[in-house]
């Protein structure tokens, strides 16, 4: 029985929005049923005839397979194709003829817009003032069909998820919105492609308004709203999927977004016990997906998207791990660009007299991507194999000079990328300020380093501590520049409070990348041979806790260069004596140093030069818990 004017699928009068809210699923009624009279005398009772099944025009309803505020998805029977079909319809009636055509105008454009991520209409029109879109069915089931109760592998979840978002991200950068993403809406096919459909059936009142003003400012600014909206509705689909029940009991998104800031006061995060084990590096990307602070959110399909598909390569690698992220990029521009003018001023000096070898080493240190690069050469498989099997890691580049010799060592240079790379403007002014971060850093170790340790092996431990802020930096900028924002914190929302804290590096680095800066450094070093007992000293010690005492030479150059690097993100945030404090606080008992002796590597200064020497004696006399007051 079809829709018709003036009545419902049940002959009932139609108000909008009731026509497909009161379906009873019955199976139907088998022909020849006995006579109540024969039913009676045979002891069978007649069953109740069931009602009709309801059509949409041609499509013969078959089950209701979500419902939000705005749409309906049915799994539909096409009469006259003869197929399933998975049909997506507006919940309410157009209000008049002209919205209606500018609607259905807007959805047969967006049907035409073509993505692996986007399922392909079918067919797109309207029937008694409801636009529609049908969809083939041939095997695919909605993500809400296929989530049971302890939701989805996280590996399943964040595949499909990456290809979803890329249609979605096209589909923002032509001009379009979703603005209903559904657990429903998200289809599944055997083979594991996942697409997004209903793109075409967006509310009608918001999409007249935005099309109508597509180029002006409002008009942008609207559907740049709209796209971050569907942003976090994703989110929410992902956190249905991995959890297996929908945010805050809310099938319908949008509900749930209504609860949330800065509309509400509900916060969504994933519980930590899950039916299926959730990676961390996941829960952080699908947390802050959700965060309770906009500005902590992705702005873009794409952004979220890409810190999927890190973490998908890193968790997918049999052996190399996070240096899939950069490994094609490591051999195209190589792992960071010289310093103006660095490396031709080695290259002239390469050319003297091999007297000059200390001063040649001392210019080499100048420039991080030259020490990088003679550092890989000496430590690579080929060349500490065949020279000095054996005789443990080269961390002094006077070594490093000695065994490429100087015609090695002007090839190198000479070989780098110019600086800045392929990076312009604020990427190449980024990546200037992580690399002299790097340089001081490395600078105030050894100005903090005890007399009988070589201040170049000290200088270079730090240094390298830094080699994955400086590869993120360089071959990632935007998404280097995303994880200063996010660390960052923002201020009291309300007169009197506290500021909102930013996050944590580790976490930034997760929820942007799908793995951490520390990993990717990590990678970077053994990629270029440095060996285990290296490694360790390039790992920071966890946040929070004191150092303890200092056992060996190798913790002692690791305790030092994570000290002076804590100092210098100590001096660079907005609190910094407390910071500071702070350090002192951590490595003061390992280290033999006060709050003063920090102080002073940071300005520049030696606190073992003789002239500071008896005030730090006379802090050293007095209790431990009272050096950094």
């Amino acid at each position: 029985m079809n829709c018709r004017a003036g009545a419902g699928l049940f002959g009932r009068s139609r108000r909008p929005g009731n026509c497909f809210n009161r379906v009873q699923h019955r199976p139907p009624v088998a022909p020849h049923m006995p006579s109540p009279e024969h039913s009676e005398a045979s002891g069978f009772r007649t069953p109740e005839p069931a009602p009709a099944v309801p059509a949409f025009g041609r499509f013969r309803l078959q089950r209701l397979l979500g419902k939000s505020a705005a749409t309906l998805v049915w799994l539909a029977h096409d009469s006259a194709a003869g197929g399933e079909r998975l049909l997506v319809m507006t919940r309410a009636q157009a209000a008049d003829r002209a919205k209606l055509a500018h609607h259905v105008q807007a959805a047969r454009k967006a049907g035409r817009v073509t993505h692996p991520g986007l399922t392909e209409p079918i067919e797109v029109g309207e029937l008694d003032r409801w636009t529609y879109a049908a969809y083939a069915r041939d095997g695919v089931r909605t993500l809400a069909e296929q989530v049971a109760g302890q939701g989805l592998p996280a590996l399943d979840v964040a595949r499909s998820s990456v290809q979803v978002l890329d249609g979605l991200a096209f589909a923002h950068e032509a001009g379009l919105a979703h603005r209903d993403i559904q657990s429903w809406m998200v289809t599944i096919d055997d083979a594991g492609r996942a697409r997004l459909m209903g793109l075409e059936i967006a509310p009608a009142g918001v999409a007249a308004s935005t099309a109508d003003a597509a180029f002006t400012v409002t008009g942008l600014q609207a559907q740049r709203r709209d796209a971050e909206r569907d942003v976090l509705a994703f989110g929410l689909v992902l956190h249905h999927a991995l959890t297996g029940a929908p945010a805050l009991e809310q099938a319908d998104t949008a509900a749930a977004i209504a609860l949330m800031p800065p509309l509400g006061r509900e916060i969504v995060r994933l519980p930590w016990s899950t039916g299926r084990p959730i990676p961390e590096p996941l829960r952080v990307i699908a947390n802050r997906a959700t965060d309770r602070q906009q500005r902590q959110r992705y702005h873009s399909a794409r952004t979220l998207a890409r810190a999927l598909e890190g973490w998908l390569r890193v968790e997918e690698a049999t052996d190399s791990g996070p240096l899939t992220l950069l490994a094609d990029r490591l051999r195209a521009i190589g792992a960071l660009p010289s310093l103006p003018g660095a490396a031709r001023r080695v290259a002239r000096l390469a050319l003297m007299e091999r007297e000059r070898t200390i001063e040649l080493a001392e210019a080499v240190l100048q420039d991080p991507a030259l020490t990088f690069e003679l550092l890989r050469a000496v430590n690579s498989a080929e060349v500490h194999g065949a020279t000095i099997a054996g005789s443990g890691p080269i961390l002094t580049l006077r070594r490093a000079i000695a065994m490429v010799g100087l015609d090695g060592v002007r090839r190198a240079a000479l070989a780098l990328r110019d600086w800045p790379g392929p990076l312009a403007g604020p990427a190449a002014a980024q990546l200037q300020r992580a690399i002299e971060r790097a340089q001081r850093g490395a600078r105030i170790a050894q100005l903090l380093r005890p007399p009988s340790y070589d201040a170049e092996v000290v200088y270079l431990i730090a240094l390298l501590q830094n080699v994955g802020r400086l590869v993120v930096a360089y071959h990632f900028p935007e998404e280097a520049a995303q994880i200063e924002r996010l660390m960052q914190s923002a201020p009291a929302s309300e007169p009197g409070g506290t500021e909102e804290p930013g996050m944590s590096e580790e976490g930034a680095a997760l929820a942007v990348l799908g793995v951490t800066v520390e990993a990717l450094g990590n990678a970077v070093a053994r990629h270029w041979g440095l060996d285990e007992s290296v490694l360790r000293m390039l790992q920071r010690f966890g946040t929070g806790a004191a150092v303890r005492a200092i056992e060996n030479d190798d913790e002692m150059l690791r305790a030092l260069a994570c000290c002076a690097n804590e100092v210098v993100d100590a001096l660079a945030s907005p609190h910094s004596a407390a910071a500071l404090q702070r350090v002192a606080q951590r490595y003061g008992r390992a280290l033999d140093l006060t709050l003063r002796d920090l102080q002073l590597a940071a300005q520049g200064q030696s606190p073992h030069d003789p002239v500071h020497e008896a005030s730090a004696d006379a802090t050293r006399s007095t209790p431990p818990s009272r050096r950094a007051a």
